[in-house]
């Protein structure tokens, strides 16, 4: 295994994370739009035709529908989340790594990364569900021909007036369930993919950029492999009608076992896979261009 580096500062860290967030979001968004319609659009009565056949038929239907502008519906919201959501998910990540040296040139195992990932699903998850749960909200809406919300902000602010704190954060054990394991499998995968791709010699911080962006869009992939059960769960329960699921996922699992079998857990992995690899090798390529230039104008800080 390749050495790896030392934990980068807090700083560096909020501001590389940031832009790799927002590289990971305006190239992914479309495809996050298609997924949330997918996986929230109501099950067809006898004899109806579903609202979308697939991946691609929704993503035609919104682009004919709404245009370009559809296909970014709600991205203010992760746009919003992700410089600070990305911070601390690059810091959980470090601060995880660094809990488990006993020294600080300690190189760490596999599953000690794993581990470490798993702190940075925790950590992110304040920020997380309720831009989620705005996100999905915005959505759908405009597939179903109903405007309740003018943007981002009127969501949350009518989320708070109608149920208060607990409102906006809908949906926070299913985003958990989602980002803990899944963050997991996407750090460690990075790392390991970033270690076996590194010359005999060199140092993985002299990686070339199409061996970041192919290590960053396979860790995605493994990361939604993961995730997606959870994510439409989390998508139907965050989305539906106040009190329609008492008991949380729960419910909404036994609804969607006994509705439409095991299969609907992964509603939405065409567009979740299309999107993961370019998504995230944009937001590692990102992270890692940014880290660059922040350790070459503050090597010291």
């Amino acid at each position: 295994m390749a050495k790896q580096p030392q934990p980068i500062s807090p700083l560096k860290n909020f501001f590389a994370g940031g832009f790799g967030g927002v590289c990971l979001v305006f190239v992914g968004h479309p495809l996050d739009t298609i997924k949330v319609r997918l996986q929230t659009q109501p099950k067809p009565q006898p004899g109806q035709a579903p609202l979308y056949s697939g991946t691609f038929d929704c993503f035609r239907k919104t682009l004919f529908r709404e245009g370009v502008r559809g296909l970014y519906r709600g991205m203010a919201a992760p746009i919003i989340g992700v410089t600070p959501m990305y911070a601390v998910c690059f810091f959980g990540f470090g601060l995880g790594k660094r809990l488990q040296q006993r020294k600080p040139d300690d190189v760490l195992t596999y599953p000690q990364l794993f581990a470490a990932g798993m702190l940075s699903g925790v950590f992110t998850t304040v920020i997380m569900a309720p831009g989620e749960r705005i996100k999905c909200l915005l959505q759908i809406q405009a597939a179903t021909g109903e405007t309740k919300y003018s943007g981002s902000l009127d969501c949350a602010k009518q989320l708070y007036r109608e149920a208060g704190i607990r409102g906006v954060y809908k949906g926070t054990v299913l985003t958990l369930m989602r980002d803990v394991p899944a963050s997991g499998m996407y750090f460690m995968t990075y790392e390991w993919l970033k270690n076996i791709l590194t010359p005999e010699g060199k140092s993985v911080s002299d990686l070339s950029v199409p061996r970041i962006l192919f290590a960053g869009g396979l860790a995605g992939i493994f990361n939604w492999v993961v995730a997606i059960p959870p994510d439409v769960l989390k998508s139907r329960f965050q989305t539906a009608p106040e009190g329609k699921y008492p008991n949380g996922f729960r419910d909404v699992l036994r609804e969607l076992i006994r509705e439409e079998g095991v299969a609907s857990l992964y509603k939405g992995f065409t567009a979740v896979m299309i999107r993961a690899f370019p998504a995230n090798a944009a937001c590692f390529l990102g992270f890692e261009v940014a880290m660059k230039f922040l350790n070459w104008i503050a090597p010291s800080v």
